[in-house]
């Protein structure tokens, strides 16, 4: 069966293109269908009539402007949870050009809390509604993959860290900081009930230390390498990687590990849409070889049968996403475009690239 979902979020047209005179020539035809028109085709060109100058693409669910934070994360990563709390593996990508909304989509802002606020929200109260005879740990990490080194945003004094993979097969970063979000301790001193119902203590510390992990993700987040391109005066010009691990201990039923990764992916436009030179341009060439190798892992995924070897040793990203991509997992992508005409070339292979990652197969 198939466990992988594509998205797709159409952002808002900017400032910038409204002034530049943009016009715009993407939209979200139903649930699931995106139609983009080719600016540059002349609608009175009666010899290309018969050629439609508008192609429509259609994914697992798809959002325009008007779609909220909560929606989003309702409709894409809300599932997820369970799984991964239950030991399944699962990871949420955001995929699209530089300033069309991918960081907006994870981390979002204080008032309008993205995706990883709202799944480790839904993790910690998944955890706290168990029976009292289970343990439970969380523990996470954040990092950046920048120009094929890996950097650990909750402690950069570490420098490059490296891949490893353990007896059992699983790729580690060796050496990296792990917060604990939940400790078997807090879960094990479970509130007995009360007599009217309700926990006789206050609830499990989870949801309450929610904001303090969130302010935690917010600082890594500053650490992230920023540079300022044509594109977004804020551009990350790096993959940021949220690793949650969940560890289930059961009386008398061994242990059960689930992780769940959520992936800020770096800037996928071409080099003449950015107008890079020097260090911009040998970044957007990490950037486009990580992601070029992303592409590749999905398009053999999804041609399962006729290929027999993945390779995910290409890049940095598909090593550490290796179990996650192939293994028991669920795939989460949510592709991001711009509305606007000056964005076309962008959205169209951004539209391409989410399309192929529709088919595929886990085991």
């Amino acid at each position: 069966p198939s466990v992988s979902q594509v998205a797709l979020r159409i952002r808002p047209m900017s400032a910038a293109e409204l002034a530049e005179g943009a016009r715009p020539i993407a939209h979200r035809v139903d649930e699931q269908v995106v139609v983009l028109r080719d600016p540059m085709e002349d609608p009175d060109d009666i010899l290309r009539a018969s050629r439609s100058r508008e192609k429509s693409y259609v994914f697992d669910v798809a959002f325009d402007s008007s779609a909220t934070q909560e929606t989003v994360y309702r409709a894409t990563t809300r599932g997820l949870v369970a799984g991964v709390v239950s030991g399944h593996n699962a990871t949420v990508f955001a995929y699209g050009p530089t300033g069309c909304g991918k960081t907006y989509t994870m981390l979002g802002t204080d008032s309008e809390p993205g995706v990883c606020a709202h799944t480790l929200g839904e993790l910690f109260q998944a955890i706290e509604d168990t029976s009292g005879d289970t343990e439970y740990e969380v523990s996470m990490s954040y990092l950046e993959i920048y120009n094929e080194m890996i950097r650990d945003l909750l402690n950069p004094s570490l420098g490059c860290l490296q891949l490893r993979e353990d007896a059992g097969g699983t790729v580690q970063v060796a050496g990296i900081t792990k917060i604990s979000a939940i400790s078997a301790e807090e879960v094990s001193q479970r509130a007995p009930m009360g007599h009217g119902g309700g926990p006789a203590n206050p609830p499990l510390p989870g949801a309450a230390r929610l904001p303090q992990v969130l302010q935690v993700l917010a600082r890594g987040n500053r650490q992230r390498t920023q540079e300022p391109t044509v594109t977004n005066c804020t551009s990350s010009r790096s993959h940021a990687v949220l690793q949650v691990t969940v560890r289930q201990r059961r009386r008398g039923r061994g242990l059960r590990r689930g992780r769940l990764f959520m992936i800020d992916l770096a800037g996928s436009e071409r080099a003449a849409q950015t107008q890079n030179h020097g260090q911009r341009m040998k970044e957007g060439a990490h950037i486009n070889r990580s992601l070029l190798a992303l592409g590749n892992c999905i398009k053999a995924l999804s041609h399962r049968a006729s290929t027999k070897y993945i390779n995910y040793r290409d890049s940095k990203l598909t090593r550490l996403l290796k179990d996650s991509l192939g293994g028991n997992s669920h795939t989460v992508m949510i592709a991001h475009i711009s509305p606007a005409s000056t964005a076309f070339e962008e959205s169209r292979s951004t539209l391409t690239y989410a399309h192929r990652a529709k088919s595929i197969r886990a085991t």
